[in-house]
């Protein structure tokens, strides 16, 4: 009986509806009737009776038909246009709830359908990208080996064939001396052309170590500037007296001091002042290494960091990865490095958490 009587749906409530319009009609024409009128002021009442239930039954139709109808397509328009933003709201328990509840997770489902397509999307962008950056630097890469190793096989190439046609011991000495030279040199610039590799990969990880930054410090300066001074220059420090321990890898921070002196004493002009300098501020060791001599063209400072570059105007050889593996190994550690030209010369600077 309950389900037979039930409105739950669209269609009963239209047939509910004409039999109650049918009736309310019924009803009316035979009350207008017998009132004690005339036949015509009779027949008017019935018409204004007519005319209510026309309108009741319009808002009715209105209200559970028509509007439903009207959210279900403005719905459906702006999903067909890719437009989840607002939900159907109507919660109806008939069948334009049930449609509604059914667009509702039919947007919800394309929404995230969407969403990950987009991230995909975005995924397959950065890695296409990726690969295209890896191209450029693997023919970067081969470009410049072809460059860098072009010199020392031209050298090794001449000074073998004289080695060949050379009687004089004295000068085959000289010439193998020349290629051992440079096959140490080519040896060393892939060595380090790997290592750099390595670490901008990450197939080489950091190994995180409590020591004494300033004994590093003091025993890298000695072996490169005191004890094999192969250049002329005035030697300045300034190094604070108590032990100051920080924790980070210690043979990559070796890395990092060993390129920035070489870079330092191979720039400082003959008798010039090459300054290092070391202090703590604010829970930070600060780093200085100053080399009087040349500035670095305003053009040319951000480059420097950058693989195989070298100034124009430099007046000694190298890899030109000294100070790319230097970026590479502080960029690991989030620790701030940079460059500025002083008045008469250069001063390279990083800093460093000082640990307990």
């Amino acid at each position: 009986m309950k389900d037979t009587f039930s409105l739950r749906t669209v269609r009963k409530r239209i047939l509910m509806l004409s039999k109650l319009a049918g009736i309310a009609l019924i009803l009316s024409y035979v009350l207008s009737t017998r009132l004690p009128v005339k036949e015509d002021v009779s027949f008017f009442i019935w018409f204004g009776f007519v005319l209510l239930i026309v309108l009741l039954l319009d808002y009715f139709m209105g209200r559970f038909i028509s509007n439903p109808i009207s959210e279900l397509n403005a719905t459906a328009k702006r999903m067909a246009s890719l437009d989840f933003s607002a939900p159907c709201s109507i919660f109806s328990t008939d069948e334009f709830g049930e449609l509604s509840a059914s667009l509702n997770i039919m947007a919800q489902n394309l929404q995230g359908a969407l969403s990950s397509l987009e991230e995909a999307n975005i995924r397959l962008e950065e890695d296409v990208e990726k690969e295209r950056i890896l191209l450029d630097e693997r023919k970067e890469l081969v470009d410049h080996l072809s460059h860098e190793m072009k010199t020392p096989l031209g050298i090794i190439r001449a000074y073998a064939e004289g080695f060949q046609d050379e009687t004089d011991e004295k000068k085959k000495q000289k010439y193998a001396q020349v290629i051992v030279s440079e096959v140490e040199r080519m040896n060393n610039l892939i060595v380090t052309l790997l290592d750099l590799s390595a670490l901008e990969t990450g197939a080489s990880q950091l190994m995180l170590t409590r020591f004494d930054f300033l004994e590093l410090v003091e025993t890298v300066a000695g072996r490169l500037l005191v004890d094999a001074p192969d250049k002329e220059f005035k030697l300045q420090y300034e190094l604070p007296e108590q032990k100051i321990f920080v924790y980070t890898d210690q043979r990559r921070m070796e890395q990092v001091l060993t390129n920035l002196l070489v870079n330092a004493k191979k720039n400082v002009r003959p008798g010039g002042i090459l300054q290092l300098k070391l202090t703590v501020s604010s829970g930070l060791l600060n780093f200085y290494v100053f080399n009087q001599g040349r500035t670095i063209s305003k053009d040319d400072v951000p480059k420097i960091w950058t693989k195989f570059y070298r100034e124009k105007s430099a007046s000694y050889s190298g890899s030109g990865l000294g100070l790319s593996i230097v970026a590479q190994i502080l960029s690991m550690q989030d620790l701030p490095y940079g460059v500025e030209n002083l008045e008469d010369g250069v001063r390279f600077y990083f800093s460093i958490p000082v640990t307990e």
